[in-house]
């Protein structure tokens, strides 16, 4: 019997605060979402933050949120807030 809350397609989009830029922030979600089969994309923001858009599965784009709260080694992640998004494929995975 499979779990269909794993199975439904959710977007998420983010903004990560804190010590997030300049310490690989980008590409570490960026991996992070390829290994997780998640599409969508990661950019820095004028104001400092890192925003990322994550769709697949709720498990994966779960796992991908609580990645999102300690990011990369170097970083200093202060805060995460997220907000659902409808559903939209992206083309893989990418940093802007």
């Amino acid at each position: 019997m499979t779990d269909q809350g794993s199975q439904h397609q959710v977007c998420f989009r983010c903004l990560v605060g804190g010590r997030v830029q300049g310490v690989f922030f980008r590409a570490s979600a960026r991996e992070q979402a390829q290994r997780l089969g998640l599409t969508g994309y990661t950019r820095n923001l004028p104001d400092g933050r890192v925003e990322v858009l994550a769709c697949g599965s709720a498990d994966a784009v779960g796992r991908l949120r609580d990645w999102l709260r300690t990011g990369p080694p170097q970083a200093d992640v202060t805060g995460v807030a997220c907000e659902p998004l409808p559903y939209q494929a992206y083309p893989g995975f990418h940093m802007e």
